[in-house]
């Protein structure tokens, strides 16, 4: 073979080689995945109904229950991704039992079997489009208990929301910032109740390799259609500081108001929850909180006063396998008036026992 042959191949295929390699990747990715988290509850109020007052998580005394079970898949792609998340679980019941019934398919039958049904496509080199039903913008705790420095729930966590149905905007303009503009249906709604919608922020900033700064935001109207319009507004952040990897503290407060007629209610609360690695396998976890709603915009008591509490939590978490985790942990509420349901009358304290096993794949 002649040169002037071989300069000619060379020449016809490699721009075909060239583009090959430059060609972006157009591989789409499917993982599968499932999660379930059993508990037994020991509330010293011993609530007549076994339903245990103002929280999700765990909703039930004396029972051994699932807390929560999923299973999900995820898509991911260059252009593309998504998840679907299907659910079960008293938490779920408990969660999703403010959800309207408006119209004949609305209200919280299937709703609170959707724990996410989101898709989303990648519109620029940084900014993505999601759409569907996903987890909140809001707070610095999970909706996954895994996924919580402490088992049990902050108040500010079960009295903000933990899913949205709508559309948000998420860009990433550096690996160190994270912000996103969401317009949903309303205040933890996958089913509308009125005609309007509510918008909110988010800004996470890994400012060091061990320190995330968050804020975020929601506004709009709560109220259903026919009664008179009171905008909430609701402001939070969140610091979560890991100094090494057998620590971490997070802490977080969110603060809202509300029209309510001629007046205003307000409400706030903070928390501060860590974890420290004493072994391989065990850890130690705690958290201190207060909560404020003096006025009941948020927290719906059983009389006229409004819950105004401060708690405590301790616990051990161990890992007894890759992939399942036994969480125990006592956790007391002190309100300055006596909202907590009682065996004869209402008491002004509370304490829970909770021990957990959970098993998540991958």
């Amino acid at each position: 073979m002649t040169l002037p042959r071989v300069t000619l191949m060379v020449s016809a295929i490699l721009p075909g080689l060239l583009q090959a390699q430059s060609a972006p990747d157009s591989t789409v990715r499917v993982r599968f995945g499932a999660f379930v988290d059993l508990y037994y509850a020991w509330d010293g109020s011993r609530p007549a109904g076994l339903d245990r007052p103002y929280t999700t998580q765990p909703a039930r005394h004396n029972e051994f229950n699932v807390n929560l079970a999923h299973i999900e898949a995820i898509v991911s792609g260059e252009r593309v991704r998504g998840r679907l998340a299907m659910q079960v679980g008293t938490s779920v019941q408990s969660n999703y039992a403010a959800e309207p019934r408006v119209g004949t398919v609305s209200g919280p039958d299937l709703a609170r079997h959707i724990q996410e049904a989101v898709v989303g496509v990648r519109v620029a080199s940084t900014l993505w489009v999601d759409g569907g039903i996903f987890f909140s913008h809001v707070g610095g705790e999970s909706w996954i208990s895994r996924d919580n420095l402490t088992y049990t729930r902050s108040l500010i966590a079960d009295y903000s929301p933990y899913y949205q149905s709508g559309v948000k905007l998420v860009w990433q303009p550096r690996p160190t910032v994270t912000a996103q503009l969401n317009v949903v249906n309303g205040w933890q709604l996958i089913s509308e109740n009125n005609s309007d919608k509510s918008a909110g922020i988010r800004l996470d900033w890994r400012a060091t390799k061990a320190l995330t700064l968050s804020t975020y935001n929601l506004f709009g109207n709560e109220q259903p259609t026919g009664e008179a319009r009171q905008h909430r507004y609701f402001q939070g952040a969140s610091v979560r500081w890991t100094p090494r990897e057998a620590m971490a503290v997070q802490g977080t407060c969110d603060a809202g108001t509300q029209s309510l007629g001629d007046r205003r209610g307000n409400w706030y609360g903070c928390a501060i929850a860590g974890r420290r690695y004493i072994s391989r396998t065990t850890a130690l976890v705690a958290r201190l909180e207060r909560y404020a709603d003096p006025r009941q915009v948020i927290v719906s008591t059983s009389g006229s006063a409004g819950l105004v509490a401060n708690g405590a939590s301790l616990g051990a978490d161990v890992t007894l396998a890759p992939g399942m985790l036994w969480r125990t942990e006592w956790r007391a509420l002190r309100s300055t008036q006596p909202v907590f349901p009682g065996n004869n009358r209402p008491g002004r304290g509370n304490q829970v026992f909770v021990t957990s096993l959970a098993l998540g794949m991958p």
